[in-house]
């Protein structure tokens, strides 16, 4: 049974910033509380866990932040990230060439790489079914997890693959957890997609009895809310970000469509408006121009000429070489601009 219905999250958004603060501090507390303090803070240098990590450090003195250096950030958000206080850093075992090598390149999305990639190499499994398009539901129906569109990358000259997110962040966290038995506290927003908003249905925001236990004590936020709480705190983040300045908006829109207090500007960034992992392709064919690497280009020219260049066929495969990632050769082959 879930914990929520569709419409508590509208109307938790539509509280005041400084309601939400008090219920996010209680939130923490409660999972504090509940595993006497053995917690941390999942702390990727961005903006969301920059807050969370903000809120976390004004009620306890003692619940570390773990950031995991994969090298596939900003260097702005290394910097940032390794200079805050209470800070452990732990890195993977591989690097994104090698497991680009030996699992395939993060295209499209998580389910279409790795749909993909079984699909490709075995015919007679239900993803190749989700692939042409002829899966079907228990009612026979066609499946509304057919993908069709995608079925050209089963002629792709390169592996698809998802695997680079549990490689390279997953597995260290895991091990980071296995060794200290903390539980973590991240800066996730339910309204981000899909898996995040059924997860809170579910279970709420402090997850106490999931499997793997997790506690998301800002799901009800918006990013409107996080930006204006940076703003009111003077709370110091990444320069990767640019500046946080009002937005243009029509007269029609009203502040509560933001999730912030009447009277409050719409903000946004002047800089990034996203610091993942920045060489990752997953929902890059979304984005308007300039998109994530054309922005690259300008603003870190040697991330994007080692990203973009490079490449080599071994074995018939498109993979990372000496001189670069070679994602070049998959956004054109995925019809993504990226010059």
């Amino acid at each position: 049974m879930n914990k929520h219905q569709a419409h508590d999250l509208k109307q938790m958004q539509s509280l005041p910033l400084e309601a939400k603060i008090r219920m996010t501090q209680q939130r923490i507390r409660q999972w504090y509380d509940h595993w006497e303090g053995e917690v941390y803070v999942s702390f990727s240098g961005g903006k969301d866990s920059t807050v969370l990590k903000h809120i976390v450090d004004s009620m306890y003195d003692d619940v570390p932040a773990l950031f995991v250096n994969t090298g596939l950030e900003y260097p702005e958000i290394q910097r940032f990230a390794m200079a805050q206080k209470n800070v452990v850093t732990v890195r993977p075992e591989m690097r994104f060439d090698q497991v680009i090598k030996k699992h395939g390149y993060p295209v499209i999305s998580k389910d279409v790489s790795m749909t993909a990639k079984t699909a490709k190499y075995n015919k007679n499994t239900y993803r190749f079914k989700k692939m042409q398009g002829t899966a079907t539901d228990k009612n026979g129906n066609k499946s509304l997890f057919n993908m069709p569109k995608w079925s050209f990358l089963l002629e792709a000259p390169f592996d698809t693959s998802s695997k680079c997110c549990d490689v390279m962040k997953k597995r260290p966290i895991h091990k980071y957890e296995k060794a200290t038995g903390r539980k973590p506290i991240i800066g996730t927003l339910a309204d981000e997609s899909r898996n995040r908003y059924i997860s809170w249905l579910k279970n709420g925001c402090n997850a106490f009895e999931a499997k793997k236990p997790t506690s998301q004590p800002l799901s009800f936020w918006t990013e409107q809310d996080i930006l204006h709480y940076i703003k009111k705190y003077k709370v110091p983040y990444c320069s990767v970000y640019g500046d946080i300045v009002p937005q243009d908006q029509p007269e029609q829109m009203r502040i509560e469509d933001f999730g912030v207090e009447s009277g409050s500007d719409k903000l946004t960034t002047t800089g990034c408006d996203r610091t993942g992992c920045i060489f990752c392709m997953f929902g890059c064919h979304l984005e308007k121009e300039p998109n994530r690497f054309q922005r690259l280009k300008e603003t870190h020219p040697k991330q994007y000429n080692y990203c973009i260049g490079g490449g080599e066929m071994v074995d018939g495969k498109w993979q990372p070489s000496k001189e670069g990632l070679g994602l070049g050769k998959v956004l054109d082959y995925i019809g993504v601009k990226y010059k």
